[in-house]
């Protein structure tokens, strides 16, 4: 590695650089990324991580890769993905990440827009995809892909193999063993690393162009506010085109030189966090409450005497978290309390879930229900909300550790100043922020970066406000805040998360903006509303049946009750409906980061919407389903529309609960 040490003294101001440094400083001696094939880890230590990227990025120069031109990446979580981002990074050039369940007109939409002139894809799918619509394709020259199986009677000139691109670089860099070192040496700080598509909750996703400075100093910030150190252990399974993932498995990881681990695939994700047991993990709200889901079934599937321990346990586990929430010291009999809970439950819970050594948790991308954030504290989960857009490089705020709010997102980190633009009479207005890590604006899209950055600062088009002790709350986008008729303001957001911590509701819509209630419509948990189905003698086929089944309905109206017990009583759900489908990103109704996509759902389920604020309780619904593999078909059903009842009988009702029924209505 003599060749790049010079390179490592001189600069570490690109993400290159970075890399060159770690491997100077750990060599084979420490393991910087991890991959499970076959039932097996396989590691790649520092210095095989630098020459895979070295042999990479000089197999694409010589294929005609050039620098300012556009590498797309599209495929599963793995080190390939990584290599192939800092080479195309050290060649000059600039990688686009594409997620790998995105369908054709995403995929080509994605490729024309930032004229790609390569695409490194992960296996026969991800090909298939590029070689139906190549003719679509006029700026694409060669699709690299990293796993050959299914691939071998492909005969298409455009087609090489990952790794024999990496022998083309290997050739080059024996006769010209500086070649590598004199790229990296090469690049600025202000040269762009990367453009990161925007979610797209409003039509198509915008091309956030990042230079290497803007991510390195915010990823700077983030470490000062959540220190990260080589020792770390994280495990990288949110898809990597996402700006969170990229900052914990690529640019954090570069920066503080902690090891990235990628399980054998997205379906044994929870299997391989058991064996990995990170010290830092990473996941969507979305994730966090999926996983709280599980773990509520199955103590509602337990023996009596674990449900026994549970019942009696978690409150002491809320009561722990509230201490830790109001910055108080517990008294002696509780830590006691908490110690005999945790030896009898909570350890034995973390090891299972794959968070026994877990010392950062984090969440980010949306909100998180102050439900759900209570849960895994009172496990002693330190889990922690983080606030930021792509256009600022990831992260802008992040609770610290001994000063979590719950209700917030946290405290701006050093680099990044936050402002309230407008605030109402209550300090509530649009979030701005700006710092070094603001972007350098949208890819051919000069319109929306001025709408964007106005003086100099980022609108991020949130509604939020400051506490008292400076964090931030946000209280959902600017666009999609609600009032009804009667001027009472409310949040969709905040009620939608509500109602999905439940282990039955795996998505909701709540509307009601100009009208005189609100109400929702609910998307069951196909696989936990099936076991309780099954466990109660309850026959069913599909989902759509599930759905409209009597008792499924009751269960599911139960859990409303519940959320609307907590709720101001104009913000309660008057009436509500079980959807005969999950929202699916496919069908364009949640974004590829599973945000709501609200004004297209306004549209394509407006004749739902009409029904829930009509006088009818049954909706005749002809809708058309289109499959994965591009086939439609017609779905006809009666869609019952359930109307609760009075806001204070529900009150009444509630408060004749025992406390235990209350507690478990909680959790």
């Amino acid at each position: 590695m003599n060749a790049e040490k010079s390179v490592s003294q001189k600069n570490t101001h690109t993400l290159p650089a970075l890399l060159i440094k770690h491997a100077e400083a750990f060599g084979d001696n420490r393991i910087a990324l991890r991959e499970k094939e076959h039932g097996i880890w396989q590691s790649v230590t520092w210095s095989a991580y630098l020459e895979h990227v070295r042999d990479f990025s000089l197999g694409l120069t010589s294929l005609g890769l050039k620098p300012g031109k556009s590498l797309g990446i599209i495929g599963n979580n793995r080190p390939e993905w990584i290599y192939a981002e800092i080479a195309a990074q050290a060649a000059g050039a600039i990688p686009v990440g594409i997620f790998q369940d995105a369908i054709l007109n995403e995929v080509a939409y994605i490729i024309n827009h930032c004229e790609a002139v390569m695409i490194v894809a992960e296996d026969q799918e991800q090909v298939d995809k590029i070689l139906d619509m190549q003719a679509e394709l006029p700026h694409l020259k060669k699709v690299i892909y990293t796993d050959p199986k299914g691939l071998w009677e492909y005969d298409d000139e455009i087609l090489i193999d990952y790794y024999e691109v990496e022998r083309m670089g290997q050739a080059i860099a024996q006769e010209n063993p500086k070649l590598f070192t004199k790229n990296v040496h090469s690049l600025k700080k202000s040269d762009l690393a990367t453009i990161c598509y925007t979610s797209g909750t409003t039509g198509n996703p915008k091309g956030t162009m990042l230079t290497h400075y803007n991510i390195i100093s915010m990823v700077a910030s983030l470490n000062e506010a959540d220190p990260k150190h080589p020792d770390d252990q994280f495990l990288s399974f949110i898809p990597l085109p996402w700006i969170v993932e990229q900052t914990m498995s690529v640019f954090s990881s570069l920066y503080s030189g902690y090891t990235v681990n990628f399980p054998e695939s997205p379906d044994t994700a929870t299997a391989d966090l058991y064996e990995i047991a990170p010290s830092l993990v990473v996941a969507s709200p979305r994730m966090w409450e999926g996983i709280s889901r599980q773990v509520m079934v199955k103590h509602l599937d337990a023996s009596f005497l674990k449900r026994f321990v549970y019942d009696l346990c978690l409150p002491i586990g809320y009561r722990w978290a509230d201490f830790r929430f109001a910055k108080q010291k517990p008294p002696v009999v509780w830590k006691i309390l908490y110690w005999l809970a945790y030896m009898a439950m909570f350890r034995a819970l973390r090891d299972r879930l794959g968070f026994s050594k877990v010392r950062s948790a984090l969440t980010g991308g949306a909100a998180l229900g102050p439900d759900v954030f209570r849960f895994f504290h009172a496990l002693g989960i330190n889990l922690k909300q983080i606030y930021g857009q792509t256009e600022v490089a990831g992260y802008s705020t992040i609770h610290r550790d001994g000063d979590i709010n719950f209700d917030s997102v946290g405290c701006p980190v050093s680099q990044a100043e936050i402002k309230i633009w407008e605030p109402d009479a209550e300090g509530v207005g649009e979030v701005l922020s700006k710092g070094p890590g603001l972007f350098q604006g949208y890819l051919k899209n000069e319109a929306a970066t001025q709408d964007t950055i106005i003086d100099g600062w980022l609108h991020s088009g949130d509604a939020g406000y400051f506490t008292d002790d400076g964090h931030l709350v946000i209280i959902d986008r600017v666009k999609d805040l609600m009032h009804l008729k009667s001027g009472a303001r409310f949040s969709p957001m905040f009620i939608e998360n509500k109602l999905k911590f439940c282990p039955y509701i795996v998505e909701a819509v709540a509307l009601g903006h100009e009208r005189d209630f609100v109400t929702g419509m609910i998307c069951i948990d196909y696989k936990h509303v099936g076991k309780w189905a099954e466990d109660h003698r309850i026959g069913y086929t599909t989902y759509t049946d599930l759905a409209a089944n009597e008792d499924v309905y009751h269960l599911i109206e139960r859990e409303v009750v519940r959320v609307n017990a907590t709720l101001p009583k104009k913000a309660r759900i008057k009436r509500f409906l079980l959807l005969y489908k999950e929202l699916d990103a496919d069908d364009e109704e949640l974004t590829r980061t599973k945000k709501i996509r609200r004004s297209f759902i306004n549209k394509k389920y407006a004749e739902e919407i009409e029904g829930l604020y009509g006088d009818t309780d049954v909706l005749p619904i002809e809708s058309c389903i289109q499959y994965q593999d591009g086939k439609t078909a017609t779905l006809c059903c009666n869609l019952i529309i359930r109307t609760l009842e009075a806001k204070d009988e529900q009150d009444a009702r509630m408060k004749k609960k025992s406390f235990w029924k209350r507690f478990k209505g909680e959790i």
